[in-house]
Formats: structure tokens, sequence, C-alpha cells
């Protein structure tokens, strides 16, 4: 068999391999999926003996062979090549995947194509389940039987979900819960798989007391949820229905119950939605609403103690709730015993002897009734009759009535009544007493003997006394039947009564009676007693006949006395004197008295009113007298006080107010005022505009005009009349100037009148004067016309001496003086100005020229213009052109304008003047542009304790715009502060902070964008005032000084001093021009190719005050000390080259220079302006004050295209004329800035260029026949010195500092000049730019005295490095070096030795 078999297998494969490959097939068939939406789904397909190439499909569309599927990015095929595994992966599932899939194998070499097929089904669990509008865990009220109908919705699933509905945990079933909707609920694209599914299901049923408190709930159920966590939504269901009936508990129907006893009554009822609400009643009247619930059941509870009342009172408790209209109650009856609280004996407590008494006796309510037992005196009394009814308040009473006989001999009967509860064993007791009756003994009065006179007001007592009676007697007093107070006293056998009477009118004839009674009497027993009193009128009344008085009648007065006894005597007065009137009448009166009256006439005027008339009633018996006064009230018109001022006076703008009083009767008076028959505004009815208002008597004019002068009206009226005033207002304004002028321009020796009409009131002949300084007016004649308020003056035979400016003054005491000045006009000859800054014009090539020439004259002149003898043809040509001005009536100017400038203009003009009286020529002379001259005088206009004002005239401006600098100080020192004037063109100005009762000195320099001038010499002093009190002006020129206010020992010091300072100044001089003139011949031997150094002095004041930034106040920080160990001489000082005249001089001048620009300092004591310092090195020196006196001028501003710093070098102190001598110039230069400044300005400011100049450089000139250096080429200027001098500075402060070891020189600074540095560098060496730094102190300063440095000293070159070296040095050899200042990288590192200085001082740069 097993042979066979192996032949059978060897066939087959033999077969096989006959027949070919073996095909593909699909060795995993893809299977179809339930997936939930956003999870992953995994489509397996693998593919034995693959051949072909196998890709997805969706719904028949292919999805390509690549793993990664364009377009489905959630897509993507996975698996194992080698194995044939190719599954599609699905991430994050949405229903729109849902899909026929099909798994593709394509066909291949002896490979059929094979598909299988698979779908993927996508589910979605609902998103939300609801109860319509009922939110999950909501109560849901409803009363009992109302249908209810449920609705529940469970949202947007697939495929759809089924709904149960359950009722606490039962499902609910059958008829109740209503079939399913299902509605399509479309997706977001439209896309029919994205379709989703709303279940809808209900639930009706009615609503059962059961299913109060029951909760309904609607599940979801869906193959996408859990069974554990489903999906619910549940309401709860209040069933609102009646509550059970009520019932108490607490006391059951017939139990007994003790007054006094608690009580616990408990209602409740169960049931109910919402519970019961439980009410208390006690026989219908309501007595306990609170209750409280519990679930479904209410309970209220009513404690109390058991009293009577309770006894068969019905307790009602009612049980109702919204659901019920009628209320369920239940009720209970209490039955409480009790025994009576008291009993009452009632009858008569009096009897007499004899009488028979009823009693009766009455018990409290009782449950049940009591019993009553009577004794009487001790015994059992028991002839009485019993009563018993119902009590109102529940209960019984009990009633017993006896009789009681008065037994004699008995005072009184004593009756005891007991009520007792049999069953309780309770007992009350009532006691009553009779008392019995005898009447008393007759009253008996004391206190008064009949027939005596009392006087009214004395105090008499009365007393009343009986005695015996049971009871004892009652006392009564009366006056005239009336019934009085009296005071009472009792003893054992009797009783007094006893009256204080205070007598009065009534007392006289009156009857006073004392009555004696007790319960015994029937009748009233009574005493008497009549009274005689004197008295005396009470009051006495006077009145007037007719009421109302008006002058011209008669009038009578009556005068009513009171009743009096004996009879009144009646008298008149007025003011304290007796009057006569009529006989008296009398007549009877009350209280057995007589009333007299009396009369008085008079004829009534109006001085009457106010009168006072008094009536006087005397009683002689007793001396005392009653008034009566009557103030006669007389009706008449208003007049005005005689007093009263009819004019009044009033001055301008000033308030003014006019009171008026008017007296009438009565004295309601209106006021009117009114002016020409207009009313004037009352201030009830003004606005805030009225300036002028009445008030009733007082006119306010709350501020006067002088239109508001004339006559005002004032009109008060009455009732009786009116009466009027005038009064007239005069208003006093101030003087003014209505006109000045000069009726006619006179000849020479003819009459002048000069005329000054005024205003103002008053305005006399006194109020105006005429005045003119230095002017004798005794000879002229002044007149007054008061017509036309016109003052005349008249100059006889005026002439020449007499023209000028009158002023008239008018005065007339208010608001101070008004001036206005005419001029007195004589014919006279033209007076030519030839004031400074007319005599010199100043304009640029180019430019506009103007010439001013101004003189006085009458009648007005003519101008004519000339140059060198020949007429300029003026306003005739495009080259001249004038302007004539009248500046007041006898000053007359002509200004010479001439077109572009050239430098045939520049020179001399002549300028003529001509009128009827002769001809006046003067000079003006046209030249460049320059620097200012100085100020030609000063003064001082005002002095305080810590000011000083200052006042000069100026000099020549140069042609441009000036400004000022004002430079002063101690007169006792020797530095000085500055102050800068502003407004720029000020020429006065005042200097705050100054100490009290200190001399000071002042001088002032002028400024312009070119240059300064001079500071005037010291010759202006003041003394500030010892307190802040306005004082003199005290003002010394320093001429005087030393006999003004110093002592002769200062004066002899200071006189040693100048004579020592001034031998040492000329040895000075003598020596450097000596040297100068050396180094001149050498320079002219053969260093012509060195750069010449300026050399500057300064005074031997040290200013160590800069903020710390002069050379005394170089830091002890710096990084470094050096010493210059360069022992070589300095080179020699070349010759300094002599300038050309002003006229003939370039803008570009100035006396520091090389190829780049210049630089003018500032002064030391301000900020650095913003000057423009170009690449090149700039020599700078202190100029020696007494150099060159015979050159005059000012130096120009240097000024660059470039851009660089400018580096300012400090100073010492300046000298007293203020200037800076420059040497390459005849210009002088004002006071140079601090260093430190510099430090902290280093970086570069950009330089402004003029309008007026070009950019062109200018040819270089001869410098007293030698060709300049390099560093002598000047560039064009431009605007970076108007940059600094425009700047207004702060006053600086200058001070010396003193050294008690040394005298400290001031520095000698020499920069390094590009031009010098190739003296001593190869040619084909680029020297190294340099510039100066610092400037640092001379130990050697004091060989040269103590006023002026050292000489000038020259700089040393240094290796060509990014370091700037400036190396300071004496001229002499034997002056040791001391220090370098270095600049690496444009940083400041200032290195200084100063170890000859005993002291350490550390300051900072």
């Amino acid at each position: 068999m097993c042979p066979k078999f192996g032949i059978a297998v060897a066939i087959l494969c033999a077969l096989s391999m006959v027949s070919g490959v073996q095909q593909q097939y699909f060795r995993v068939a893809p299977r179809s999926l339930r997936v939930q939406e956003g999870s992953e789904a995994v489509l397996e397909c693998a593919v034995a003996n693959l051949g072909g190439q196998v890709q997805w499909a969706k719904d028949g569309f292919a999805l390509g062979y690549s793993s990664v599927i364009p377009g489905y990015a959630r897509y993507s095929m996975f698996g194992d090549r080698r194995h044939g595994i190719y599954n599609l992966r699905i991430v994050n599932v949405t229903l729109e995947d849902d899909a026929e899939y099909q798994c593709q194998v394509g066909p291949a070499p002896k490979h059929k194509v094979i598909r299988a097929n698979a779908s993927l089904t996508v589910i979605s669990p609902p998103n939300a389940v609801e109860i319509i509008n009922h939110p999950h865990n909501s109560k849901l009220e409803m009363k009992e039987g109302e249908d209810v109908v449920l609705e529940c919705q469970v949202k947007n699933a697939k495929p759809a979900a089924k709904i149960v509905w359950y009722r606490g945990n039962q499902e609910m079933k059958g008829d109740k819960v209503s079939s399913e909707e299902i509605k399509e609920v479309e997706g977001p694209t439209g896309n029919p798989k994205s379709t989703r599914y709303t279940s809808i299901s209900r639930v009706h049923f009615k609503a059962m007391a059961d299913d109060d408190y029951a909760d309904f709930t609607c599940e979801a159920r869906h193959e996408a949820l859990q069974r554990d966590t489903p999906m619910r939504s549940t309401v709860q269901l209040s069933v609102l229905y009646p509550p059970g009936a009520p019932y108490i508990e607490g006391y059951a129907e017939g139990e007994t119950v003790r007054r006094g006893q608690s009580l616990e009554l408990v209602c409740r009822s169960r049931g109910g939605n919402p519970p019961a609400q439980l009410i208390w009643y006690k026989n219908g009247e309501q007595i306990r609403m609170a209750y409280r619930t519990s679930g479904r059941m209410s309970e209220n509870v009513l404690s109390f103690k058991a009293d009577a009342s309770d006894n068969k009172a019905r307790y009602t408790c009612e049980a109702k709730n919204i659901m019920i209209s009628n209320t369920l109650k239940a009720e209970i009856d209490l039955t409480v015993l009790f025994a009576p609280s008291h009993v009452t004996i009632s009858g008569p407590s009096e009897a007499r002897v004899g009488d028979p008494v009823p009693l009766s006796c009455s018990t409290a309510p009782s449950n049940p009734a009591a019993d009553i037992k009577w004794l009487v005196l001790g015994k059992h009394h028991r002839d009485a009759s019993n009563r018993t009814v119902i009590s109102p308040e529940g209960g019984w009473i009990t009633t017993s009535n006896i009789t009681v006989v008065v037994e004699p001999n008995r005072r009184s009967i004593v009756v005891v009544c007991h009520g007792i509860n049999a069953q309780l064993t309770e007992n009350v007791v009532a006691t009553h007493t009779i008392n019995v009756l005898y009447p008393p003994s007759a009253p008996m009065i004391t206190g008064y003997i009949p027939g005596t006179t009392l006087s009214s007001g004395t105090v008499q007592k009365l007393s009343c006394i009986s005695s015996g009676g049971n009871p004892l007697a009652t006392l009564t007093w009366f006056k005239n039947d009336k019934k009085i107070h009296s005071i009472t006293k009792t003893t054992d056998k009797s009783v007094s009564a006893e009256i204080s009477i205070l007598t009065n009118v009534t007392d006289n004839q009156a009857q006073y009676r004392c009555e004696a009674t007790n319960s015994a009497t029937e009748i009233p027993l009574f005493e008497t007693v009549t009274l005689n009193v004197h008295f005396a009128p009470e009051a006495v009344k006077v009145r007037a006949q007719p009421e109302e008085l008006k002058p011209g009648i008669e009038a009578t007065l009556f005068c009513d006395a009171a009743s009096s006894n004996p009879p009144a005597t009646l008298s008149w007065w007025r003011d304290g004197i007796p009057v006569q009137g009529l006989p008296m009448q009398l007549k009877k009166g009350l209280h057995g008295g007589t009333v007299s009256t009396i009369e008085l006439k008079l004829n009534i005027s109006k001085d009457l009113n106010g009168a006072v008339y008094t009536c006087q009633a005397m009683n002689e018996a007793l001396q005392r007298s009653v008034h009566d006064a009557l103030t006669l009230k007389v009706l008449y018109a208003p007049i005005f006080d005689e007093t009263t001022q009819y004019s009044t006076v009033g001055v301008e703008n000033e308030p003014l107010v006019i009171m008026l009083r008017a007296d009438g009767n009565p004295g309601s008076i209106i006021y009117t005022w009114t002016k020409d028959g207009l009313p004037i505004t009352q201030s009830s009815y003004s606005s805030s505009s009225d300036r002028i208002i009445s008030e009733g008597s007082m006119l306010n004019m709350t501020r006067l005009s002088r239109h508001d002068a004339g006559i005002y009206t004032c009109e008060a009226v009455n009732s009786q009349g009116a009466a009027t005033v005038n009064i007239t207002v005069n208003v006093h304004y101030p003087a003014g100037i209505k006109a000045v002028s000069q009726s006619a321009v006179s000849n020479p020796n003819e009459n002048a009148l000069l005329t000054c009409t005024a205003t103002g009131n008053p305005l006399t002949a006194e109020h105006i004067k005429w005045e003119r300084k230095g002017y004798d007016l005794s000879s002229a004649t002044i007149t007054f016309e008061p017509r036309n308020r016109t003052s005349y003056l008249l100059v006889e035979r005026a002439t020449r001496e007499d023209v000028g400016k009158f002023q008239c003054v008018v005065n007339n005491g208010i608001a101070g003086e008004t001036k206005q000045e005419v001029t007195l006009v004589v014919k006279f000859k033209p007076e030519m100005d030839s004031s400074p800054n007319l005599v010199k014009s100043a304009s640029n090539a180019g430019q506009v020229g103007r010439l001013t020439c101004r003189c006085k004259a009458a009648p007005a002149p003519n101008f004519t213009w000339s140059k060198n003898g020949a007429k300029l043809p003026v306003n005739t040509s495009t080259k001249y052109f004038a302007e004539y001005h009248k500046t007041d009536a006898i000053t007359y100017t002509s200004v010479l304008l001439i077109n572009d400038v050239g430098a045939a203009d520049y020179g001399s003009y002549e300028c003529g003047a001509r009128n009827d009286l002769g001809f006046s020529t003067t000079s003006v002379k046209l030249d460049v542009t320059s620097a200012p001259d100085p100020v030609t005088s000063i003064t001082v206009t005002n002095v305080t304790h810590n000011s000083v004002s200052l006042q000069w005239t100026p000099g020549f401006d140069g042609g441009l715009f000036s400004w000022y600098r004002i430079r002063y100080r101690k007169i006792v020192d020797e530095s000085y502060r500055y102050e800068d004037v502003t407004p720029r063109n000020a020429t006065t100005f005042t200097i705050h902070g100054l100490e009290r009762n200190t001399d000071y000195v002042f001088s002032v320099m002028a400024i312009n964008k070119i240059g300064q001038s001079k500071y005037r010499p010291d010759d202006t002093k003041a003394t500030t005032l010892t307190s802040s009190e306005v004082g003199e002006l005290n003002v010394v020129s320093t001429e005087y000084v030393e006999t003004a206010d110093v002592s002769k020992s200062v004066v002899v010091y200071v006189s040693i001093a100048g004579a020592i300072l001034v031998l040492i100044n000329a040895a000075l001089v003598a020596c450097f021009v000596f040297k100068r003139r050396s180094r001149r011949l050498k320079e002219q031997a053969g260093q012509s190719s060195k750069s010449a150094t300026i050399e500057m002095y300064a005074p031997s004041s040290y200013n160590d005050t800069m903020t710390g930034e002069t050379l005394s106040s170089v830091s002890e920080k710096s990084e470094t000390y050096s010493q210059d160990g360069d022992d070589r001489q300095p080179p020699p000082i070349p010759e300094v080259p002599s300038m050309p005249n002003r006229h003939m001089m370039n803008q570009t001048d100035a006396y520091l220079m090389d190829d780049q620009g210049l630089v003018i300092p500032p002064p030391l004591d301000y900020p650095p302006p913003n000057y423009a310092v170009y690449e090149g090195d700039h020599a700078r020196t202190l100029p020696h004050p007494h150099r060159h006196k015979d050159i005059s001028g000012h130096s120009t501003l240097g000024r660059s295209a470039g851009k660089q710093n400018y580096i300012p070098a400090p100073s010492p102190m300046p000298p007293l004329d203020g200037s800076y001598y420059n040497m390459s110039s005849d210009r002088y230069l004002s006071y140079p800035p601090l260093i430190g400044e510099y430090l902290q300005q280093q970086q570069g400011r950009t330089p402004t260029p003029p309008q007026q100049y070009g950019s062109q450089m200018p040819k270089p000139h001869l410098m007293n026949g030698v060709p300049p250096s390099p560093s002598h080429m000047t560039s064009p200027p431009l605007n970076c010195g108007l940059d600094g001098l425009d700047r207004q500075s702060a006053g600086g402060t200058l001070r010396r500092q003193r050294y008690d070891k040394m005298a400290v020189p001031p520095p000698d600074v020499t920069v390094l000049h590009q031009g010098n540095c190739n003296q001593h560098l190869p040619m084909n060496q680029t020297p190294s730019v340099k510039q100066p730094q610092s400037i640092l102190k001379d130990p050697s300063r004091h060989k040269y005295g103590n006023q002026y440095g050292s000489p000038i000293s020259s700089s040393t070159p240094q290796n060509s490095n990014s370091s700037q070296i400036l190396t300071v040095q004496n001229l002499t050899s034997d002056v040791p070096q001391y220090g370098t200042i270095k600049k690496e990288n444009k940083k400041q590192n200032v290195t200084i030795d100063e170890s000859y200085i005993k002291r350490s001082e550390t300051h900072v740069v």
C-alpha cells in the first residue's frame, strides 16, 4: 500500500510542475468591523503567493499602492510585504469612514486578480439625554389627578439609541410609555454617512398621591455606551394632595384637671403636600399658629397651665393646605376643678345704735360650688339665705345674705365670712367691720377780734376747734360759701383746723365759716367771722379820647382807679412833673371800696408824639400807690432830619452811600429815589449790572462814575402824607491831561506859549504845575483859565537855551499825578548827534549798509550825504537810498542805505543838515562788522540789602546784535562773579544774592557773535543796605573808595601793595619783551617753519571754585601718575605775526588758528558753549593784561566746516579790565570756560554755518613777510561761536584759594599744532593729532610774584599713536616739569604728579 501512495504523490507533484506556479490567494481575508467614532480601525489583509500589487478601495474608489494615502491623512497601509500583509489603518474614525472596503491584489504573470470585501460600520454614542423643559434632577410640581406628560430625547446617536423609563428603580412599561420616534440629524457637511439620529419617547399618566417624591428617569441605551455608566436624566415629581385629618394627644375626654396643672396638647396631621398648616383655637379664638413639619407630617404643640377659664373650654385644632377648601378639625372640652380665689362682704360700715345692718357675702367662681359660713362677734350666724349661680368664666358663684342689729355700748361690730370648696378642701375668708356713730360738739373760731381793721397784704391766721363724736368731726372752712384749704390736727378727743389768710381786697367784708360734721350729724355745726380790710387800688387805667390823635385837635385823658378802701387820691404826671387835671370824682366800688376818676384836657401837636402821661392812685392809709402811663401816638406826615446834609462828595470808581432819615408816624415810611425824574432801581429788583441802587432811605452807589454827579431826590411817604429832599452829589475823579501843545514855533527872542488842558474834579491852578529839570521856571509866567481848564506857560524872549521838553504835571490828590511832555520849540540851526553808536556803522561785503545821521533842529532840516567831498546820488540811483524820520518835535534822523556794499564803499561819509538858521555836518564811518565797543557809562539805579540794579549806555555794537555780561566782586576780594544779562538786548539788570552791608564794584562788557568788548574799569561801586528796609542809594565811584568807607590802615596797605605790584609788572613786562625779541630774531634766522605760539598771561588770583574742575581740582583717582622724562629744552617761541588793519582783515582771522579753525573761550564760570572745534590742535595761552595796550580791537569767533569737540582750557581769574589779549589779533576775548565741563561735554557738536559766508577756503596771507605755515591757514568761519555766546548761562562765582605755604601761580598752557609737530618729526612721519586736555599747576609760580603767571611753555612731541598727550613745561630749564595729561581712546585719563603739594586734595575731573 505504501509504495502505491508514494507513486501517487510523485505523479501529483509532476503534474503540478507541469501545470505551472501556484496562484496568489488571501491567506487572511478582510473581516467586517463595527468601531466607535473617534477610535482606530484596522482592516486586515494577508496574501499568500503574492505576485501582484496590493491596494485598498473605499466604496469602489482606489486608495493607491502607497503606504501613505494622498488625501486621506488618517488612512495608512502597513504590514509586511515579505509575508503579504497589507492592513489598512484608520485613526480617529469618523462617520464618513463608514463604507465598503475592498482589498485588491493586481495581476501578475501567472497570477490572476483577486479581491476581498469587508464593511466598516462606525457607531457613535448619543451626546445628550434630556427630559424636555425639565433640567436634570429638577422638581416637577403637579396636583393630584392632573395629567403628567414627560418627553425624553436622546440626541445625535448612530444608530439610533433606545429609551427606557424608570419610576424609582422600576422600569415603566405598558400603555403609559409611548412608542419611540426617530429623527435624522444631518451632518455639517451634508454627507449622508454623517447623519445621526435622535430618539424621542414620552410617558403619560395621572399624578397620584403615591407619586409624590417619586423619581422619573429617562435612560439612553446604545451599543456604544457602557452599561455601568448609563446616560440618564431624572425629574422628581412633587404631587400636591390634601392632608390627613388632625388628631389631638395629651388629654382624654372626661379627664379631670386641677387649676395650675400644666398641660401639653399635641395636634398632628399625617400626609398632604404641602404638609398641613395646624392652628390651635380656644373657644373659637386663635391662640397658636406655630407648627413644625417632618416629611409629610405636621405637628403643633400647645403648652399651658390650666386655670378657671379653661373649665369647659373647647380647644380646637384645624388642619388645611392649598388642596382643600374646608378645614379639617379635631376638638376637646376641658374640665378643670378649682376653689374660689376669694370671698367678698358688702354692706354698710357705719350704723347708729339699734339700726339693722344688711350684709352680703359672695364667693369667686368655684368648681364645684363653694359653701358659705358666717361669724358675727365670733359666733356662728345661722340665719343666712344662700344662692348658687353659674359663672360666665366657668364654675359657680355662691351668695349668702344676713342682717345684724347694732347693740348699744359698742363702738364697732366685726363680721367674718368663710368660703369652702369641700371637694378640694380649700377655704377662703373675708372680714367686715361696722362702726357705731355719735355726733361731735359745735366748733369754735379763734385768732381774730371782730371790728379790728387789717391791712391788705398782711397774714391773718384763724383756728377752728371741735371735740367729741364717733368718729371725730370733720372740720371744713368756707370763705363766702366757697370751700378753702385748711390744716387739720387730730387728738383722741378733739380735732382742729387752721387757715392762714394773706389778706387782699377780696377779704374786706368777707365771711369766713367753719363747719363740723361726722356720720352721726345730719345738719353741719358751724361758726362764722367777718373781716374788715384796708386795701389800695389794684390797678389804674389811662385812656385817651379820641383814640386817633392828630395835630390841632383837643383830646381828653381819663384815669380810672380800681376800688380802694379808703378812697384813692389821683394825680397826673409828665416826665416827673405833676400836671393839674380836673377835680376827682368818686363812686362805690367792689369789695366795699370806692372807685376814683380824674380827667386831663390836651391840645394835640406833633411835639406830643411819644409824650408819656402817668396817672398815680395813692391810698393814704396804706401809703401805697399804683400807676399807669399812656404814650401819645400823634399821626403826622414824614419830616426829614434837620441834620441832613444836602450835598456830598464821592470819588470816582469808589463806593458812595447816602443815608437819610425821615421822622413820621406811622413809622412805616416808603422811600423813593429819583434822578432827573427817573426812578433809581430798588435793591429787590436790581441785578449785578446796576451800579446805583436804592434800599429804603439808603442810596448805594457801588462804583462811582463822573457822570453820576447831579441832584438826587428822595421822597418819603406814609399814610399821613409825603416829604421830599434833594441831595447834590459831587464826584471827584483823578486829574488827567487832555492835550498839551505849543501855540506856534517861535522865532528867537520871541515869546513862546505852552498850553496844558486838563481834566479832573477838583481842578484849580494849584493842581497843575510845570516842570523841567535844570530849568529855572521863575522867569516864566504861569496862568490858569478855569473855564477851559487850561494852564498856560509863557516864556518871554525864548532862545535856543529854552528849547526842550517841559512837563505838565497834574495832580488833584486822587490816583496820583499825571505827566505829559511838550516840547518848547524855538528856531535854531541843526545840531548834529555824535553819539558813539551813530558815528560808526558796520556791514559786510554784499550786504546793505545802514548809516544813521541824527540832529536836532527847528524848523525841520534837509539832509545831504557825501563821501570824499562828492555828494551822493541819494534816491536817484540803485546804490544809495535815504530814509527820513522825525523822532520828536526837534529831532530828525536820516538813514543812508548802501546796496551791495563793496570794498570801495568802506570809509568815512559826511552827513549835512540845513535849515533856515544854518548848516551842520558830521562824519559817519562805514566799516566791516566787528566786536562791539565798550559801554560808555554805568550807573546804579537801585540798591537793596541783597541786590543792586545797574543801567549802562552801550557803545557801538559792531554792526551786529549785541548783548552784555556783568562782572562784579566785593571790593575787598580779587575774584569776580559774572552774570549774563537777560533779556539779551536789555541795558538794565538787577544782580541778586548779594551780602548785606557790603561794598561791591561792577563792570559791564558787550558781546556780539564776533567777539567782545573790554570790560569797563571797576569805577562803579555800590554798598548794599544793612536790612531789607528801603534806604538811600549808596553809590560811590571806586576812585573814592579809600575816602568813603575804608580805614586809613587799609588805604596804606593797599597803596603799598599796589606800588609793589606795579614795579613787578614793569619788570615782568620788560623781561618778556626782551625774551620775545630774542626769539623773534632766532625765528627770522632760520626757524620760520615752526608755528607761532601765542602768549597769554593772567593775574595771580587762582580760581578754585569751578565746580571741582580746575587745575587744583585734578582727581587723585586718576589711573596713573607719570613724569615726562624728556629733559630737552622747549622749542623757542616763534615771532607773533602782526595783524593787518581791521578793515583789511578777513572774517576768518583769529587769535588761535590752524588749518582747521579756531576757538574763542567763554568765561570761566560758564558752561562751555556749543563751539565746534576741529581735528587739528589749537594753541591757547593766557594773555598778559598789560601787553600791547596800544592795540585796541576784538577777536572774531573761530569757525570750521569740520565736526569736532570743543576743548576749553581753564584759567585763573581775569585781569581787572576783564579781557584776554589775543596776540594774533587786536581783539579781546572773554574769560575761558571750565575744563571739567569740557570733559563732561567732550562729545562733538556739529557747527552751523552762517548764511552770509561761503565754504571756500580763503587764500593765505603773509605775516611779517613770512608765508604762513599750514597751521596758520584759516578755515571758513562757521557759526560755532554764535552758538556758544547766544547761550544764556547762570552767573558763576570765582573765588580765590589761598595757600599758607606758597603762592600758586597761574598755569601756562601751549597746545601743540600740527605745524609744530613737523618741526620735531621726520618728513615722512605723520604727526599725531593732539588736543589740550587740562591745565597743570606750576610749582615755581611763586618765583614770578603773586600777580602774573610764568612765561610761555611749549609742548614736546610724543610718539604717533592713539594717545593724545599734552606736555606742560616752563620756559626755563630750572623749573621742573610736573606732569602730563593723556587721552586714550577718547576717554579722559588725567595723570598728574603733584607730590610737591603738602596736603592731599581729591577732586573729580
